[in-house]
């Protein structure tokens, strides 16, 4: 899509706060203004280092600092009724842009228009994939997020106009949460978390983190926990919802062979593949790869740390009797690491194949290289067990319901503070196993699953004993395809049934749309 640039005659028609209702903003403190100003240069230093070398150098450069962007989303000329206006959405990275998608979707349907914006570049090369279609037919733009400086802030608001601005999970700014309260632009935080640690971090810059929540109009948390930290930093009380979390739901086609006990429930609530248009790539993956028969795991998403842990325990699993044939499949969180993890697995001495390389997998093929993008959940589908990657280092946890909802079993390390209330209510039915979690509840009871059951109430292991748990854990699954495949089924069960999430914060953010056109009802939207 064509660019267009930033004009000075481009004003803020639609939400001119001089023809609007007072309402209390919120400045953020003098200290912050100016060190956002000394740093203003210095991140465009940064940005030109990290992307100096890429096509899209000028574009990024414009775009984040208000020179120039794509033109607005418009409304599909053959319908009048789908012109309700732009709906800005902010979501940082891939896996923000992956936990919002079925909700800009349901925006979509509904007849708004979307502007997406993404902080890193994974997530915006994640958000030009996943929304190609949108964006080709102008229903929706993309852009890099504008830094939180107030005339970048005014620039990047006059040119998209938006009715309402959504921020994803936790990410917001100081800056451009007052200007939108200036322009009596509302803004929702969806899919709200906040962590123990990133709380921490909020508290130390309390007085800006105490702007920021008097701004925001509504904050959808995921949870109990989070809704009370955002009151602990100055959110008031009537600010803040809790409806669950949107991980829940998630671009997943419907189960086909792992799991025909429980499809009837994907036909009759359509609902729950509320914009899961892709589909996998590979629907007969084990056939095609002539590895039918062989027990298969996946370590997916992972970091620096993970693999070698992952080709540990999987060396360990070849010395198994019974599972002296497994294979592992690895694939990497990042594509810039792919070259990097092929040489780990290569000084392991284990017997490798790359996706990249069209290599064959043959008898003797003993780990996979995945060093492809977008068949993520292909490789969840083929495998008997999943290894959540993000969780055995301190990143945070990826989501686990992705593998949960194609009926594979789940695995996780003991960093999953992204993703905690998910994680635990898997555990809850025995559909994912994570070492020292209290809720985990076995579906079949074994030796294996009885010993790691009983540490719960110990202290948190060592990242070795951490390794060692998994590793009875996964030899419990794979020596056992049908309890393993049990605890699949209950995971997309419960997958199914936390549906209702998507509907409860579209409701809610409509809610306050509705209630903005109330107040202003000669606001145009254009």
């Amino acid at each position: 899509m064509p660019s267009s640039p930033i004009s000075s005659d481009c004003a803020l028609d639609a939400t001119d706060p001089e023809s609007l209702p007072s309402r209390t903003i919120y400045n953020a403190p003098f200290y912050y203004q100016c060190a956002i100003g000394l740093l203003k240069p210095l991140y465009r230093l940064q940005v030109w280092r990290r992307s100096h070398n890429r096509d899209n150098y000028q574009q990024e450069v414009a775009q984040r600092f208000g020179k120039q962007y794509p033109p607005r989303p418009v409304a599909e000329a053959t319908n009048t009724q789908t012109n309700k206006g732009v709906i800005w959405c902010h979501a940082v990275s891939l896996g923000e842009t992956n936990t919002v998608a079925p909700l800009l979707d349901t925006l979509l349907a509904d007849g708004y228009q979307i502007w997406l914006t993404n902080t890193t570049q994974t997530g915006f090369a994640r958000g030009a994939s996943r929304f190609a279609d949108e964006i080709a037919q102008g229903r929706m733009s993309h852009s890099y997020v504008p830094v939180d400086s107030p005339a970048v802030i005014e620039a990047f608001l006059a040119h998209v106009k938006p009715i309402v601005a959504l921020f994803v999970e936790t990410e917001l700014w100081a800056n451009i949460l007052t200007k939108l309260s200036e322009h009596r632009i509302p803004s929702i935080l969806v899919n709200g978390r906040l962590s123990a640690s990133s709380f921490q971090s909020y508290q130390k810059i309390a007085a800006v983190s105490a702007s920021m929540m008097k701004n925001l109009t509504l904050i959808i948390a995921q949870d109990s926990e989070s809704a009370k930290r955002f009151r602990q930093l100055g959110a008031n009380s009537a600010q803040i919802r809790v409806a669950g979390s949107l991980k829940w739901v998630i671009n997943t086609p419907k189960i086909e062979d792992k799991a025909t006990d429980i499809e009837d429930n994907y036909t009759e609530n359509p609902s729950v593949l509320n914009g899961q248009s892709e589909s996998l790539k590979e629907p007969k993956l084990a056939e095609e790869m002539t590895i039918a028969g062989r027990p298969i795991w996946v370590a997916a998403s992972t970091h620096s740390g993970e693999e070698e842990t992952a080709l540990s325990l999987h060396q360990q699993l070849l010395s198994h009797p019974v599972l002296a044939n497994a294979l592992l499949i690895i694939v990497p969180r990042h594509p810039e690491r792919f070259d990097e993890v092929a040489a780990l697995i290569q000084a392991s001495e284990l017997t490798m194949a790359r996706r990249s390389a069209e290599d064959t997998i043959h008898v003797d093929t003993q780990v996979y290289l995945a060093d492809s993008m977008g068949e993520l959940m292909a490789w969840y589908k083929l495998a008997d067990v999943a290894l959540v990657g993000g969780s055995l280092v301190d990143v945070g946890g990826h989501n686990p319901v992705e593998p949960a909802s194609v009926a594979t079993p789940v695995l996780m390390g003991r960093y999953t503070q992204s993703c905690q209330s998910v994680v635990d209510k898997l555990a809850e039915v025995g559909a994912l196993y994570q070492p020292n979690n209290v809720f985990y509840r076995p579906v079949t009871v074994n030796a294996a699953t009885t010993n790691t059951s009983q540490q719960s109430s110990r202290k948190k292991p060592a990242a070795k004993e951490d390794a060692a748990l998994i590793y009875q854990q996964l030899v419990s699954w794979l020596s056992d395809l049908e309890g393993a495949k049990q605890a699949g089924q209950a995971g997309a069960r419960m997958t199914i049934q936390q549906q209702a999430v998507l509907t409860r914060q579209f409701t809610m953010i409509k809610e306050v749309i509705e209630q903005h056109v109330i107040q202003q009802p000669s606001q145009e939207l254009l």
